[in-house]
């Protein structure tokens, strides 16, 4: 196939996961969370529709213009899949193919579904990519470079028993917003989205908040009463009783919203239900705070010139890699 014939595929498959039916994404939403109770119906609905808009011919355009994709090519890339977030290891799945190289997928247990729905779409719109999609829950074998995503113990274990590929072994990282103290209910709330939409389970979901001496919280959490549905998903629940439970028994101050924790630490990745926060004195505690950790950063938002906005860390353009690596790039010139 040549590029544009994959272009052209993908740009109807996005047309059609645009234009799902209500009676398709209940299907979709009852197999999927099936496997992971985490995939809500709004979730599942939410990722299919990004990935739809994400599909856009212009943006596909736009994304692929740097790159020489002009012929097919015999190499197999294996895809070590996430299941964290409905859909999350589409990205990868869409780069390889239009990379032009063939798709060996090692699916999540956790969502073994969605995406087989999604290659079946584009099978049925170009039926050649049937020869360079293969998914499977299976150990994989008989292929020239590895995309791997998982937690910080599974890379290690990666980055051992794929060495002699080329790869990229992604590990966890979490993102965080910068606060001023001077934002609206809206841009808030807007946070909101950023740090709720998946319940959190996501690397671009915001789990660290930096604010200034003398942060008003209560400020805060007045502004994201709209998101106390969490409370409905009988998981949020049983983790927010969880952490509350523990920090009132070790007497570890902690303000409580309801249905989120909010807490003082240090450490980046907070557990399910609770939202870390740090104080910073000046711009420049800052920087160095975000320096020191940007092995862990994902994204950033807030206000500042290289931050997203508030309420998009969860809709990444197509140039927006994964930890700042360029796959794209390695598809190309590594391989």
């Amino acid at each position: 196939m040549t590029i544009e014939e994959r272009l052209a595929a993908f740009i109807k498959l996005g047309n059609k996961l645009r234009n799902l039916s209500e009676i398709e994404l209940d299907e979709w939403y009852f197999r999927a969370t099936g496997f992971n109770n985490w995939f809500t119906r709004e979730n599942v609905s939410h990722a299919v529709k990004a990935i739809g808009g994400m599909l856009e011919e212009e943006k596909l355009r736009k994304w692929i213009a740097p790159y020489s994709l002009d012929s097919s090519t015999g190499k197999t890339v294996a895809i070590i899949m996430a299941g964290n977030i409905p859909l999350v290891g589409f990205h990868d799945f869409l780069t390889v193919l239009m990379a032009g190289h063939k798709v060996l997928a090692k699916l999540s247990s956790q969502d073994p579904f969605l995406l087989k729905k999604v290659s079946e779409l584009l099978i049925s719109i170009e039926p050649r990519f049937e020869e360079r999609i293969v998914l499977t829950k299976d150990p994989i074998r008989n292929f020239d470079a590895v995309i791997a995503t998982g937690s910080n113990n599974s890379a290690r274990y990666f980055d051992q028993y794929f060495a002699k590929y080329p790869h990229i072994i992604r590990k966890n990282r979490t993102s965080a917003a910068i606060l001023s103290g001077k934002e609206s209910v809206e841009e808030v709330e807007a946070l909101g989205r950023d740090m709720f939409q998946y319940y959190g389970l996501g690397c671009r979901n915001v789990s660290k908040l930096f604010v200034p001496a003398g942060y008003d919280f209560q400020f805060f959490i007045n502004s994201l009463q709209s998101f106390n549905t969490l409370a409905d998903h009988h998981k949020w629940v049983n983790n927010y009783d969880y952490n509350k439970s523990i920090y009132l028994v070790n007497r570890e101050p902690h303000f409580d919203s309801g249905f989120f924790l909010l807490k003082e630490d240090k450490d980046w990745v907070s557990p399910i239900s609770v939202i870390y926060y740090e104080f910073y004195q000046n711009e420049e505690d800052l920087q160095q705070k975000m320096n020191e950790n940007k092995s862990l950063i994902q994204c950033v938002v807030g206000k500042g010139e290289n931050e997203l906005a508030p309420g998009t860390a969860q809709m990444p353009e197509l140039w927006n890699y994964a930890d700042g690596v360029d796959t794209m790039e390695f598809l190309t010139k590594k391989i």
